[in-house]
């Protein structure tokens, strides 16, 4: 088992965009919503009147979980990592991982940006970071 995402037809915009160092949403014309992760249709109108756009990629905090042990591959090799979901400015609730910030830091509400992490399978992620700093891997 691998941690390399499932890229088909639909999803091929976002994980291109992202090897960019852009994350996408999408957004109902319908309802006018956000969201994510990725669907084909909206899950607030259930309208299929959905498209792409970027994010700024700013967020805030929401929650996290320092993950000391992980025996899936590649992440026992990222012990310990931080778990965490944050609120995206756009308004969508995302998970993801914070990297680059000590764990003491770490603050409900604080502000992050994302960063992209490209791993040994070629895929950038998007991981999230304080403003101004960089992915480290």
């Amino acid at each position: 088992m691998t941690a390399t995402p499932d890229i088909d037809a639909f999803t091929r915009p976002y994980w291109d965009a992202a090897a960019e160092g852009l994350l996408l949403l999408r957004r109902c014309r319908a309802c006018e919503r956000p969201h994510h992760y990725p669907r084909e249709f909206c899950p607030h109108c259930w309208s299929e009147d959905v498209d792409w756009e970027p994010a700024s990629g700013r967020a805030t905090l929401y929650t996290w979980s320092v993950v000391h042990r992980n025996d899936l591959p590649p992440f026992g090799e990222r012990v310990p990592y931080v778990a965490a979901v944050v609120d995206l400015a756009e308004g969508p609730r995302m998970m993801t991982q914070v990297v680059d910030v000590p764990e003491d830091d770490l603050r409900v509400g604080m502000a992050l940006e994302a960063v992209f992490r490209t791993g040994d399978d070629g895929v950038a992620v998007p991981v999230f970071t304080a403003p101004g700093r960089t992915a480290g891997a």
